[in-house]
């Protein structure tokens, strides 16, 4: 990993997004008090010159302030939010080619990002590292037009995440999935084999692989503390694309556990291939597919990596 120091004193425009509505607000609403304390502190090393503070509620509000700061060339950009609210700023910076140092405070629900760079919920550890201003390089993938940090993923864990709606994932978090998960094995796969088929071709190569999911990760982490493939990394200019292929209820509940248990690998119906590259197909249009745990492209699915990291403080 290629990492570098900057003294982020000398910055002349900081913005801190608060993406308030992220999150387990009704079980966790410290983190956003904590945000508030960190913008406090903020204002006080920076002035109102140099330091601004928004407060946003939509994936919509993080694109209007990211245009924001690219319109005033901010040198930092500090996202308290989760992976969706990180995804969304970065398709805005990449769509504008400005790319700014940025950093992540843990606050939504997913955050997958911030625990690979060891970025904790406590204000205190948290505000203490970035003052150190140790950067890394976090490579950013595209999916068709959508940009993504850790994952995309198509099969059944995007029809899950396609299933969960937006208040049961503000309210129920982690809790939604499993509920929706097991909705899904039971409506999709309990009587009858999984009907949806996929094709995967890696780097170009001509050959195309049969599949019954597909999860394509550039992280080390995977739905929280899971980890998927050896090797993955944000700093990592590589994917991993995860072929699963047995297609009977009872494969997906083998998968889930030897996810769960970090022993995919050992699963000889499991294909892991490392690419630059994929294009993948479905034998229905459309079918929906997620980035980042948000359902933001369907299929097919022209994914790659982008030439250009994101310098990430942390």
């Amino acid at each position: 990993m290629l990492r570098k120091k900057v003294d982020i004193k000398s910055f002349k425009k900081v913005f801190l997004v608060h993406n308030h509505n992220a999150g387990k607000q009704t079980f966790f609403a410290g983190l956003h008090n904590n945000v508030e304390d960190l913008a406090d502190e903020f204002m006080r090393m920076y002035g109102p010159a140099v330091f601004s503070y928004y407060r946003i509620n939509t994936f919509r509000d993080a694109q209007e302030v990211a245009n924001k700061a690219c319109e005033e060339k901010a040198d930092w950009i500090i996202v308290a939010g989760g992976d969706g609210t990180l995804r969304a700023i970065a398709e805005v910076l990449v769509q504008r080619e400005f790319m700014p140092y940025v950093s992540v405070y843990p606050a939504g629900t997913v955050n997958l990002v911030a625990k690979e760079l060891s970025q904790k919920t406590d204000s205190a550890h948290w505000m203490a590292r970035v003052m150190k201003g140790i950067t890394a390089p976090v490579w950013l993938g595209k999916a068709n037009d959508r940009i993504f940090l850790t994952v995309a993923g198509i099969g059944v864990d995007s029809l899950v995440v396609d299933s969960v709606t937006p208040k049961e994932k503000k309210m129920l978090s982690t809790l939604a999935y499993v509920r929706q998960g097991g909705l899904v094995a039971g409506s999709e796969m309990l009587l009858h084999s999984w009907k949806y088929k996929f094709q995967v071709m890696i780097d170009h190569d001509g050959v195309w692989r049969n599949a019954s999911s597909v999860i394509v990760t550039k992280s080390r982490y995977y739905a929280g503390r899971f980890s998927l493939v050896n090797g993955g990394s944000l700093s990592n200019p590589a994917l991993y694309v995860c072929l699963f292929k047995k297609d009977r209820c009872v494969d997906f509940l083998r998968y889930t556990a030897l996810i769960a248990a970090d022993m995919l690998s050992l699963d000889k119906s499991v294909e892991i291939c490392k690419a630059q590259e994929v294009q993948i197909r479905c034998n229905v249009k459309n079918f929906a597919a997620e980035l980042d745990g948000d359902s933001v492209a369907t299929s097919p699915l022209d994914i790659s990596l982008l030439p250009t990291p994101l310098n990430f403080i942390s």
